[in-house]
């Protein structure tokens, strides 16, 4: 089915559509116990980016779960998801669930045809202001499960740290786990900077392996910039020189407070533009 320019398009188990059409059973397994994983793709110039690692992460997700599905034919029909909606840039979301079965805990005894679903928006990056003053966050408690490698698609922890944040008229809300360490954003990675070094959560199952954050720590070395990865207290943070942000549209955002406390006088650090401009101009080059 076609798009008129400017459509937000949907894709269900190997068909197009304008996603107010699109349909999923109720007993689909994402829906009755959040039993799926999800990627989060976003364009520069119209083109996905870091598509290949994407969509490692997502077979790894996959398998971490034990849902046996090939992602090998999902570069194709995002390149085509993108052209049907129109957007000079899009923000492709990709859920893939289990199946549909009856609401039993364990897995079908039949394996079902997992759930494939695919939904291109138009991407609206961050107003470039908050990159030029930088931004407000929140500190709260970790409460996620103990496997946050899985891009998994329950998310409900997250949620209610984000909501915290939206009602204290924060950007973000960093996680802080029940050691004092703060793992991350509730949808960003997160970064610290002290006497020239930047610090970020080593990976493991504490934190999600995100892309971005992979992308600027080797940015980060190539600038001959000191990275350590290691575990950082709620108090490192409030004491840090510079504390910037990670994400698919966030790009590196720098932080300016984190609850009361004001972080590097007040506007974005210079390590923190100097990061950010390098990642806007790898992006332009890749």
């Amino acid at each position: 089915m076609g798009a008129s320019p400017g459509e937000e398009i949907a894709y269900v188990n190997g068909e197009f559509m304008p996603l107010g059409e699109a349909m999923i059973p109720i007993e689909d397994r994402g829906f009755q116990f959040a039993d799926g994983v999800y990627e989060v793709v976003a364009t520069y110039r119209g083109s996905p980016f870091a598509i290949e690692e994407h969509m490692q992460r997502l077979q790894r997700s996959l398998a971490e779960i034990r849902i046996d599905h090939d992602v090998s034919s999902m570069p194709p029909l995002i390149e085509e998801g993108i052209k049907r909606s129109g957007f000079d840039e899009a923000l492709v979301y990709i859920q893939i669930t289990r199946g549909v079965a009856p609401r039993h805990h364990e897995f079908p005894a039949q394996p079902p045809r997992p759930t494939v679903v695919m939904t291109v928006k138009e991407l609206r990056r961050p107003d470039p202001q908050l990159h030029a003053s930088g931004v407000k966050v929140i500190s709260t408690p970790d409460l996620r499960w103990k496997r946050c490698d899985i891009k998994s698609i329950a998310l409900l922890p997250n949620i209610l740290a984000k909501q915290l944040a939206h009602e204290a008229k924060a950007y973000e809300a960093l996680l802080v786990d029940e050691e004092g360490y703060v793992t991350e954003g509730s949808s960003t990675s997160s970064f610290l900077v002290q006497d020239d070094v930047v610090c970020t959560t080593p990976p493991s199952s504490r934190i999600l392996p995100s892309i971005t954050r992979s992308v600027l720590c080797e940015i980060i070395t190539e600038l001959g910039i000191t990275l350590e990865e290691k575990n950082s207290t709620l108090a490192d943070y409030l004491a840090a020189d510079e504390v910037f942000l990670a994400g698919t549209t966030t790009e590196a955002m720098p932080v300016i407070a984190i609850d009361d406390a004001i972080i590097s006088g007040g506007e974005p650090g210079p390590l923190t533009r100097k990061i950010r401009e390098a990642f806007v101009d790898s992006v332009r080059n890749r």
